[in-house]
């Protein structure tokens, strides 16, 4: 185990586990973060690519999808203070490319879009409604970014009483330190942070 495995490593005492009916979501993967151009260029392609993969495991282990995006009305009135603070947002106006899905992912038929204005994929959506109705118990969050969507959406997940797990092969930021610091304070308090090949192994035990 490397010393980066190791600060993430929950012991058993602390490691809140699995569910058996967990529900994967694929948070924000957007243009935005893969094009050079773009003020919010990430270059995350390895956490796409990793969630890629989760996510043809999870459909055929039958675990519900669900992805999420940033929408923006054109007059950018539904942005409030998170617009005014991150003005690279604007990118999300309705109808933009930077909005758009990146090469090699395209949302299924069977797989709910939630879009959402504010960094958790819980505020102010019908995700926790959603996953309720479903019976899930277990949330595994993918997606972008790490400091900011990621953590959010982990707090509001433990908040709302699932067993939160956050995939660090397949999360990303635009810097190390901040990615690094929030997996591990995620860790700590709010989620297990496990790697690829586990949640791979749960959903082949499901």
């Amino acid at each position: 185990m490397s010393n980066l495995d190791a600060s993430y490593a929950n012991t058993d005492d602390h490691k809140a586990g699995h569910g058996k009916r967990p529900v994967l979501i694929l948070i924000d993967f957007v243009q935005a973060y893969f094009d050079p151009s773009c003020d919010l260029y990430a270059g995350v392609e390895d956490a796409l690519n990793s969630a890629l993969r989760i996510r043809e495991a999870a459909r055929k282990a039958e675990v519900p999808v669900v992805l999420t995006n940033v929408v923006y009305h054109p007059n950018e009135l539904d942005g409030g203070r998170f617009l005014e603070k991150l003005k690279p947002l604007r990118c999300f106006v309705a109808g933009g490319a930077m909005g758009a899905w990146p090469e090699g992912l395209t949302p299924h038929a069977d797989e709910l879009v939630i879009s959402k204005q504010y960094p958790s994929a819980f505020f102010g959506t019908t995700l926790a409604s959603t996953l309720t109705a479903l019976g899930a118990d277990q949330v595994i969050l993918t997606g972008l970014t790490t400091s900011g969507c990621i953590r959010a959406s982990c707090v509001d997940s433990m908040s709302h009483g699932f067993i939160t797990t956050v995939v660090r092969d397949a999360v990303g930021d635009r810097h190390q330190d901040p990615h690094d610091a929030n997996l591990f304070d995620m860790n700590a308090k709010y989620a297990d942070v496990v790697s690829e090949a586990e949640i791979l192994e749960h959903f082949a035990a499901l």
